[in-house]
């Protein structure tokens, strides 16, 4: 977000000098780049830069967030780094970036970085002791944005207790669901765990949820959301000097020294033209996501006789679009389990055959 905070603001969120930076992590859909865009558009003047990651070989978030229609929101604030997972390749496009946004003539107030859906936030929260930031950058707070209704179904996590019992019954058994541990080393290093899509629980759920997540992480606060909607205030300004603590934040990759791998995950581009109804897209992706088992589809579409690209957002079968203006992108990323029939999905989204 551009330059021009009040003298009141300025230099209110730097700690010993150093810019605080604000990690934002969360499961595929949970709706990290939604809040992500409220916390801009209540920014109140001060310069934040954001940094975004991206599973998939088009950077529909990014995208996403130039297309967020307000007059501060300048492409050099909006640094997008696609199709590579930063907790990957830290050396080579984590640092270099941070590098270049405090190098700036102007450098921003506060950087929030928006991880991967599939991004373990520890090895990157390691990058902050590199001395080209360490002197820099403290990482002010870990967010872990939570899909409410995709978790309360069970969709991206085991259930602990459940995986408990298995344990005690056989102790050889070992937690090796790939979903289930990031979605874990996210929530772990959180200080404060946002439950989104609130709307889509009722209240006995969302408490389960909630004692569920406390139990999980009891550092971290836990609040309540809808669309994203968390004041700023509330996300920014924590303090939490997260890179000085990370012995408090478990990682199941702990022993691997940061290693990940996304083998399990894939992801491919499917090439939509105009199309003459939204509605008629929708249903594939419904149809298409619940025979595939697929996790996540995002992208814009071109609609016959309308200016503004269509916006869609799936997780699993659960489907949102909306008319965003700023976006000139077509296309559809998917992401899911490797081994995908790519061609059927494909096929399917298109509508041949139809």
């Amino acid at each position: 977000m551009r330059r021009g905070a009040p003298a009141s603001l300025r230099g209110v969120s730097m700690s010993g000098g150093r810019v605080p930076a604000t990690v934002i992590t969360g499961f595929l859909g949970a709706g990290k780049t939604t809040l992500l865009r409220h916390v801009l558009a209540h920014a109140g003047g001060r310069c934040i830069a954001v940094i975004v990651n991206e599973f998939g070989s088009i950077g529909i978030d990014g995208a996403t967030l130039r297309s967020c229609g307000l007059a501060n929101c300048q492409d050099d604030d909006i640094v997008e780094l696609a199709n590579g997972c930063l907790c990957c390749t830290v050396a080579d496009d984590f640092i270099p970036t941070m590098e270049r946004l405090l190098d700036r003539p102007d450098p921003p107030e506060h950087i929030v970085i928006e991880t991967s859906g599939l991004a373990l936030p520890k090895p990157l929260l390691k990058a902050f002791h590199w001395p080209a930031l360490r002197a820099r950058v403290t990482v002010d707070g870990v967010i872990a944005v939570i899909d409410g209704r995709a978790v309360a179904d069970g969709r991206f996590a085991d259930d602990p207790e459940a995986v408990a019992r298995q344990r005690a019954a056989d102790p050889s058994l070992d937690h090796d669901n790939p979903l289930a541990e990031v979605f874990e080393d996210q929530v772990n290093a959180a200080d404060l765990l946002v439950i989104n899509k609130t709307d889509l629980l009722d209240d006995q759920a969302l408490l389960q949820l909630r004692a569920k997540l406390q139990s999980a992480n009891p550092r971290a606060a836990v609040l309540s959301a809808r669309e994203g909607v968390v004041p700023p205030s509330v996300l920014l300004g924590l303090g939490a000097a997260a890179e000085a603590d990370l012995a408090a934040r478990p990682s199941h990759h702990d022993a691997e020294d940061g290693a990940h791998e996304h083998d399990d995950f894939e992801s491919f581009v499917v090439p939509i033209g105009e199309i003459d109804a939204p509605e008629t897209l929708v249903q594939r992706m419904q149809q298409t996501a619940s025979a595939h088992d697929i996790l996540r589809i995002k992208g814009f579409v071109a609609v016959r006789d309308r200016r503004l690209r269509l916006e869609v957002q799936a997780v699993g079968s659960r489907v949102r679009h909306e008319f965003v203006s700023g976006s000139t992108q077509t296309g559809l990323v998917v992401i899911g389990t490797r081994g995908m029939d790519q061609a059927s999905i494909a096929a399917a989204l298109i509508g041949l055959g139809e």
